[in-house]
């Protein structure tokens, strides 16, 4: 393998850096608790009781994720395949960039008394599809960067680059932006920054327009520094060439017996990650009653540890592989989902506790950094294990299927919440699909072999 510039590695790490807010800011701290609150309080004010607007309010976040995920899922091997017989990436990937900043900034037109609750979320869910999309785009240019021993540490830096940018933004926006209930920011107890209404919710409304700027300013060196490889693509385009030849790389997924159980095992695991992700905030706001300040904070531990975490789990899987260290972290998020079902306000698994009890709150500030550790460590070795199962002239198309796995049943943990929520009555019960799909993901991995199985296709 030819040596890579520095310069190409940095642009291509700097997309993690400028999508990490939507995820940090939008998915898990900020937007979606504020979603959360504003939709529990509108269905109250529509007659619902407390708790079953609560439900009422996470089974719309997690009907938004479900049809999403299932957007995302079957349109990306298709254009992988797509790109791959062009040759052509960096266009899909500004496409794809330019809907992520519209959409991002829209989510200021969210109103405090449930105004735009439908379309803001409809559109961020469309971000989010433009988002993972662009994601796949990004994914498959990983295994032109090194050899399968540098991947590994590559997919780690850039994840963990990316988790510091989700830090570094969570920051800004609870020191200059976020509002606590007395209409002042948490940090330095400052009104809302650019003249905002901290009474119209504009400071926390803001996460939208940010997340847009961010993106736009921080994505400026992929596209200085990242190029498509004129050697690659140059087959038919049209629309039956190129689902010919995804279908012949379908039928040939069932004979690779490692490639097989990992996409299946991923699917399920990277699933039930994606749950917690997307509900972590909505959890801390509706059981534990926390402010989206209070969950901010909360946030910034969680990056922090996600960033230190991944750059380390990146360091073990150039050392291990990414088996091993995904196996870790499932373990280590099986149990926080187990304490997650067992806690609420009132009680620790079956121990009550006193009124006011600070319990809860530390136990889930542990939590969030345990979820943030290991998810970045899955995120990232799990990207290295798919380039040990790809073949270098199909490296979208392979993402694509990568992708696939992870959102062909993205359905699976927001329906199961959504069922359970329903079924119990209860948020913290909602819970309990993600630990069964952690198991299932944790047993598929016996079957996958720690190199991947495209040997013959090692350029390193």
């Amino acid at each position: 393998m030819t040596t890579v510039s520095k310069k190409r590695i940095w642009g291509w790490m700097a997309f993690d850096w400028a999508s990490q807010p939507f995820y940090t800011l939008g998915l898990t701290f900020i937007f979606g608790p504020y979603f959360a609150a504003v939709a529990a309080e509108h269905f109250m004010t529509s007659g619902l009781a407390e708790e079953g607007a609560k439900a009422k309010a996470q089974s719309l976040w997690s009907g938004g994720q479900t049809i999403a995920g299932l957007c995302i899922a079957f349109t990306a091997p298709f254009l992988g395949a797509f790109a791959d017989n062009s040759g052509r990436k960096i266009p899909w990937i500004a496409l794809f960039s330019v809907i992520y900043i519209v959409t991002s900034a829209s989510l200021w037109m969210l109103q405090p008394d449930g105004t735009g609750l439908i379309l803001v979320l409809f559109l961020f869910y469309l971000g989010m599809i433009a988002s993972e999309s662009a994601l796949n785009f990004i994914n498959s240019i990983l295994p032109s960067l090194g050899t399968k021993s540098e991947v590994g540490r590559i997919s780690g830096s850039a994840a963990a680059f990316g988790y510091w940018g989700g830090v570094v933004s969570l920051a800004i926006m609870l020191l200059l932006f976020v509002e606590q209930d007395n209409g002042r920011t948490i940090f330095v107890n400052l009104e809302p920054a650019l003249g905002l209404n901290p009474e119209a919710k504009e400071g926390t409304r803001f996460v939208g327009p940010f997340i847009a700027i961010w993106f736009a300013i921080f994505m400026i060196p992929f596209f200085l520094y990242v190029r498509d490889d004129p050697s690659l693509g140059g087959k038919r385009t049209n629309l039956k060439a190129v689902a010919g030849d995804l279908w012949t790389t379908l039928k040939s997924v069932k004979d690779r017996k490692s490639l097989l159980n990992f996409l299946l095992g991923s699917m399920f695991y990277r699933d039930a990650l994606n749950a917690l992700y997307a509900f972590g905030g909505v959890y801390a706001a509706l059981v534990l009653d926390w402010s989206v300040t209070s969950i901010g904070v909360f946030g910034v531990v969680a990056a922090i540890a996600a960033a230190v975490t991944t750059w380390v789990g990146g360091l073990a899987d150039k050392r291990y592989g990414p088996k091993p260290v995904i196996r870790v972290a499932i373990w280590c998020l099986i149990l926080v989902s187990i304490t997650i079902v067992a806690m609420s306000r009132e009680q620790v698994f079956w121990f009550a506790l006193p009124i006011g009890s600070t319990i809860p709150d530390t136990i889930f500030y542990v939590c969030g950094a345990v979820i943030g550790g290991a998810g970045g460590a899955i995120y990232s070795a799990s990207r290295s294990m798919m380039v040990r199962h790809t073949h270098p002239e199909r490296p979208a198309e392979a993402f694509g299927l990568f992708a696939l796995s992870g959102k062909a049943t993205a359905f699976l943990a927001p329906a199961g919440i959504t069922f359970f929520t329903w079924l119990t009555g209860n948020t913290q019960l909602g819970f309990l699909p993600v630990i069964f799909l952690f198991l299932l993901g944790l047993v598929l991995l016996r079957w996958v072999k720690p190199e991947g199985d495209a040997d013959e296709w090692d350029a390193s």
